[in-house]
């Protein structure tokens, strides 16, 4: 037995407490820390996506790229516009987005989802004072807003007041922000984005939009429907 070794167990120390591993990580240690993020960031995302996309992943490069821009550098990522027909999995890649937003451990994570005719809903004016607009300011002040199906309510002077109210507010406070439609952008052959939210929406989401992402395919319900 070497000299030190007698030491330790002429002092009572048993020999198998001395182990040259690190003990486990605490408060203190950064990936800890970092995990702890993560975790938060994760509830949140789960408390927010429906059961549907509870599995929600990203696939396309373009979202991705715009949810790290996201963790990097949030003043700067602007809005990401998700558009195609119904079932191409818009709302999927939106929540997915998030997820992996959430995955970065971001130093906060707050973040509401709602579909636009959802928002309109719980936005018209109600006998509670002030309860209309105390929810357009939550809805414009959130970290990170997903508003889904932008184009499927009917556009009307009042829609396109708040819809201008809410994207102009988040553009001018760099909030990130996640749209999803079934309307192309712009469109010669047909109807397209700016003929259902109006001009001023339009005008605004050109400036804010820094990712836009055409998703194709075929109906995804569809065909799980006739599988």
């Amino acid at each position: 037995m070497r000299s030190m070794e007698r030491v330790l167990v002429s002092r009572g120390i048993r020999l198998e407490s001395v182990s040259d591993t690190a003990p486990d990580a605490g408060p203190g240690d950064p990936q800890w820390h970092r995990e702890a993020r993560v975790q938060y960031a994760l509830n949140r995302w789960a408390a927010a996506a429906p059961r549907r996309f509870e599995a929600a992943d990203i696939s396309v490069p373009e979202a991705a790229a715009w949810a790290d821009r996201v963790l990097a550098e949030p003043e700067t990522a602007g809005a990401l516009l998700l558009v195609g027909e119904t079932g191409t999995g818009k709302t999927r890649e939106a929540y997915g987005a998030l997820r992996r937003i959430a995955l970065g451990g971001p130093q906060r994570f707050e973040v509401i989802a709602v579909t636009s005719a959802d928002m309109y809903g719980s936005l018209r004016p109600s006998p509670t004072s002030g309860a209309s607009e105390r929810e357009l300011k939550r809805l414009c002040e959130v970290q990170l807003l997903l508003l889904d199906d932008l184009g499927t309510t009917r556009v009307t002077e009042w829609t396109e007041e708040i819809t201008y109210r809410l994207l102009n507010h988040r553009y001018n406070q760099c909030l990130p922000t996640i749209i999803t439609s079934n309307l192309p952008a712009r469109s010669d052959d047909g109807p397209d984005l700016t003929d259902f939210v109006g001009d001023r929406v339009a005008s605004r989401l050109a400036e804010m939009v820094t990712a836009l992402v055409p998703m194709v395919g075929p109906d995804r319900r569809r065909v799980r429907r006739a599988a």
